[in-house]
């Protein structure tokens, strides 16, 4: 059963949870009495909370209390409006998603009951205090990936000694590159990479990945769902005269989406998940050389060794293309390790790195299905024998 507790002191926000069908809603002064209600059990076996935006620092108080004590809890920011610093601030100390502050009771009721309806594959029944089902590792390749990290961590040394200080004579900026990647469960980490790209230039992706994108001029999908505001288009009332009063309208920073037009737009947008740029300018000569080499990867080595990720598994991905990969049909290849070499790198460097987004996807998929010792080892054999690029990538 769910149960729902409301986090505020709105009274209209209050008065509105309180009709909300087939759910007793309970109130909460603070993070802290919140916390109490989440262990009484006995009501619940799984809340949802309902925490409506104040004060930002108080409110990350709250919320990163309440994530640690219980991180099955699903935490929904009731808000208006958020400036991009704001929305990072709160993704990273632990909501789930976000929802107006002034959603009216159907739409409160349908995001109570999306997620009702995810409980059965989020949660084992049978399992001791209603765990969430997460992958686990198996013993024997953990034990593989420490063996090979070490190893290969002290053998590549002078490695990772002379890229360090051709990148440094090269360019100004760190050595390595940190981002945010996703990877098994769908977990966030830091990746490492040695830095073969000229610093800040991950602000330029949005405007090559529009013109350069492989994945994306490789797709004949067309983008004909919803109603779509550019950035320097603005929201007129003639909108309102193409949108039905019974219809639920999805509002994002850039563009005005109908509901019905939603789930067609989800799968369009799955095919052009992937960012792949051919002749990249960013990139230094430096850079160029241990990519085609794959020398860049090397302090994953580390990744491997912590835990992050395992020698043979899917890629980890950037947060903006895994976002794309949650609906049913991908979670598989997240209920997988996260690997430095996988499946699709092995099948795309045999095929110029031309694969499409849904090609790389599906191979992702098999290889969370169907993965094993065997399997493992005939990928790392294609990878040693395939890691010069054959294409400039």
């Amino acid at each position: 059963m769910i149960g729902v507790i409301y986090l505020g002191n709105n009274p209209a926000n209050q008065e509105r949870l309180k009709y909300i069908p087939g759910h007793l809603v309970r109130l909460a002064r603070n993070y802290k009495d919140a916390a109490v209600i989440c262990e009484q059990r006995a009501s619940a076996d799984h809340y949802i909370l309902f925490l409506e935006k104040g004060n930002k620092n108080e409110d990350i108080v709250s919320i990163s209390y309440l994530r640690k004590r219980f991180p099955s809890l699903y935490i929904i920011l009731l808000t208006g409006h958020l400036t991009p610093e704001d929305r990072k601030a709160y993704q990273n100390c632990g909501i789930n998603d976000t929802i107006l502050d002034t959603a009216t009771i159907s739409e409160l009721t349908k995001k109570i009951q999306f997620i009702s309806d995810r409980e059965g594959i989020l949660f084992d029944k049978e399992a001791p205090k209603h765990k969430i089902l997460q992958f686990k590792i198996p013993i024997w390749k953990r034990v593989f990936d420490i063996v090979c990290s070490l190893i290969g961590i002290v053998v590549l040394s002078p490695i990772f000694v002379l890229t360090a200080i051709a990148i440094k004579m090269e360019s100004k900026g760190p050595v390595l590159f940190r981002s945010k990647r996703v990877g098994t469960n769908y977990q966030v980490f830091d990746f490492l990479k040695f830095r073969s790209m000229y610093t800040n230039a991950d602000k330029n992706l949005k405007e090559l990945s529009k013109t350069q994108n492989q994945y994306a001029m490789n797709s004949s999908v067309k983008n004909d769902g919803g109603i779509l505001i550019g950035d320097d288009t603005p929201v007129s009332d003639d909108i309102n005269m193409m949108i039905s009063d019974d219809e639920v309208m999805l509002v994002g920073d850039d563009y005005v989406m109908a509901e019905s037009e939603f789930s067609k737009q989800k799968n369009e947008d799955i095919n052009n998940a992937f960012v792949k740029i051919e002749n990249d300018p960013r990139i230094t000569k430096v850079g160029r050389f241990i990519r085609k080499y794959s020398i860049d990867e090397l302090p994953q080595l580390f990744n491997i060794l912590r835990g992050d990720m395992s020698v043979v598994g899917n890629r980890p991905l950037p947060l903006y293309e895994a976002e794309k990969l949650t609906g049913d049909d991908c979670i598989d290849r997240f209920m997988a390790p996260a690997g430095l070499t996988g499946l699709w790198q092995v099948e795309e460097r045999g095929s110029n790195g031309m694969m499409s987004a849904d090609e790389r996807k599906q191979l992702d998929i098999q290889y969370g299905q169907n993965y094993n010792f065997a399997l493992d080892m005939k990928i790392i054999l294609r990878t040693l024998t395939a890691f010069v690029q054959k294409g400039n990538v």
